[in-house]
């Protein structure tokens, strides 16, 4: 419902519809997400294939798609990625 004076959009879609990882870096950049993993004592020991800060933007996706599975949560924060790599989806 929105506020007094307000008029709801006519789309469904929701500002976390269109975040992606490309958002998240901009609002929290990866120098910072660092420093924060850095600050909890939370550096990794050793090279991982999901490093720390993947994690952290996963967490935050978690938290503003917390209605959607992991698998649609990763989907959601990695959507355009592939265009921006050169990659098509087949089907």
């Amino acid at each position: 419902m929105p506020r007094v004076g307000w008029k709801k959009p006519e789309t469904e879609r929701r500002l976390s519809d269109l975040v992606s990882v490309g958002v998240l870096t901009r609002v929290f950049p990866p120098e910072l997400v660092d420093e924060v993993i850095a600050d909890v004592g939370r550096t990794e020991q050793r090279h991982r294939s999901l490093p720390a800060r993947v994690m952290a933007y996963f967490a935050i996706g978690m938290a503003l798609y917390s209605e959607g599975s992991y698998e649609d949560v990763l989907a959601q924060l990695t959507d355009g990625l592939s265009w921006a790599s050169g990659w098509s989806e087949t089907y």
